[in-house]
């Protein structure tokens, strides 16, 4: 299984490693014969990248076969901090590979609008919202990421559960924890050792909780953490963690990848996973074949409430500032999001591209069940929250978990560092 914090391998395309920057040579620049652009990801260096890099590069070079491309996978745990400080410098890759959501909106001032170089994608991928601010696209969407919740249906065969019919409702949900119980199994798999846990809890549950119109603000950027519905998905984390409906720990365990094992290993009956990337559908069918994993939509937990699945666009490619040419930088992340190397990335990585053409009939039931609900699924909650926030949240989530702070006191700071900005 792929270990997200470990993806230090250095893929060179072309040349020797020659380190980060936009590199040019004497008389040369990007597009020119002796060009080269650098690509900084996290993912060029596994296996199940590889031919959709090859893919992605081959259509590259039919315009400019002239630039070198050098893909440089840096380790996810300190990408970020690394970009920051190439940022700080003023120089550093020409393409980035960003998170949708907060990531890339608070690092746009060191980013290139892409808006006039993408127009002819905009029909064929999803997911551009995640890595939009104020209007304007900086980055192109190669997955799409979302929350739903799986569950391990021989698991509910053993505890006399339908595993066709899992629960709509939150009472019906916990009456069936009961008997997953008794099986010897609990009822979540939770990983919130980084403070992840909660994120996913928020948007994987929050359509249930939510009114409509609660959602959509949300959304919006019209957040009201005074919300009695608000308080109760933090109200909801807390019970759960204190009902032992958790693997022991939680606040202990890696979400990647220890969480993603308890599931798999049939050690809890539910996790709030990924669509692609890891913790995703295939990820879990090395142990949980497909007939054994299915897909369910949040319980009810606010009688009117419609559950929808939470997605946004996954990662993304944006073109930095200082690169020396946006438009041939552009035609990278176009070819990085062609319709033929994302086939590529779908088919070995299990990837849910953001290529809406792409045929997955052939995946599975559970994969089949996720494409079904993109056109009625709704922005990932925790998407429109800040980096900030975010962090925030997840040291909050811990002390929820731990008892040592209380709910309103936590939505009450969470509020704070919301409306600050």
């Amino acid at each position: 299984m792929k270990q997200r914090a470990m993806w230090s391998a250095v893929l060179v395309v072309g040349l020797a490693l020659a380190g980060c920057g936009s590199a040019t040579g004497k008389d040369s620049s990007p597009g020119g014969s002796k060009g080269k652009l650098v690509v900084w990801d996290w993912k060029s260096g596994e296996p199940s990248a590889k031919a959709y890099l090859e893919k992605a590069k081959a259509d590259f070079a039919k315009k400019h076969p002239d630039v070198t491309v050098e893909f440089v996978a840096q380790p996810f745990d300190q990408y970020y901090t690394l970009l920051g400080a190439a940022i700080q410098s003023g120089k550093g890759p020409d393409v980035i590979l960003f998170n949708g959501g907060g990531q890339i909106r608070d690092r746009v001032d060191a980013l290139v609008p892409l808006d006039e170089y993408v127009a002819e994608d905009k029909q064929r991928l999803a997911g551009w919202d995640a890595f939009t601010k104020e209007s304007k696209i900086y980055a192109s969407p190669v997955t799409l990421q979302g929350h739903p919740i799986y569950y391990n249906k021989a698991l509910y065969a053993k505890a006399g559960l339908d595993p066709d019919s899992p629960a709509t409702t939150w009472s019906k949900f916990l009456a069936d924890c009961g008997a997953i119980a008794k099986a010897g199994a609990k009822c979540f798999a939770l990983g919130n050792k980084e403070g992840a846990g909660i994120q996913f809890w928020l948007s994987g549950l929050g359509s249930g909780i939510l009114t409509a119109q609660e959602y959509d603000n949300w959304i919006a950027g019209k957040r009201d953490w005074t919300s009695p519905n608000v308080k109760r998905v933090f109200q909801l984390w807390k019970e759960a963690g204190d009902a032992g409906l958790n693997n022991e720990g939680a606040n202990s365990t890696a979400m990647f990848n220890d969480s993603f094992a308890l599931f798999q290993s049939a050690k809890a009956a539910h996790v709030i996973g990924l669509m692609s990337d890891v913790g995703h559908w295939k990820d879990f069918s090395e142990f949980l074949t497909p007939e054994k994993l299915g897909v369910m939509d949040a319980p009810v937990v606010t009688p009117g409430t419609t559950p929808s699945l939470a997605y946004d666009g996954g990662i993304g490619y944006g073109v930095a500032k200082w690169t020396k040419d946006p438009k041939v930088s552009a035609d990278l992340v176009r070819a990085l999001t062609s319709t033929d190397a994302l086939k590529s990335f779908y088919a070995d990585a299990g990837a849910i591209a953001s290529d809406t053409t792409i045929d997955v009939s052939q995946g599975g039931p559970a994969v089949t069940t996720l494409v079904s609900e993109i056109k009625g699924g709704k922005p990932a909650l925790h998407v429109a929250l800040s980096s900030k926030t975010l962090d925030l949240m997840g040291r909050l989530s811990q002390q929820l978990l731990g008892g040592s702070i209380t709910v309103d006191e936590a939505v009450k700071q969470l509020a704070a560092s919301d409306q600050a900005g």
